[in-house]
């Protein structure tokens, strides 16, 4: 039997092993996607919890939200 895995702590994103793309620019826009990170509302909040390969996925959909504002 395999033992369960700890939980894991309230701020999982101190030693983070996928470091957080925010900026510390917190400002959203209409659509509630921040203008610093270019995160959407719900990935932020979702972050903390998040294991890596989500983290992963939140920071690719960020980064494509930045180059498309950026023409």
């Amino acid at each position: 039997m395999t033992a369960p895995r700890a939980p894991k702590p309230l701020y999982s994103n101190i030693n983070p092993a996928v470091e957080s793309p925010c900026v510390s620019l917190c400002k959203l826009d209409d659509e509630r996607v921040c203008m610093g990170c270019f995160r959407h509302v719900e990935d932020i909040r979702e972050w903390r919890s998040a294991d890596d390969q989500r983290r992963r996925e939140i920071k690719a959909q960020a980064e494509q939200r930045r180059a498309l504002a950026q023409g």
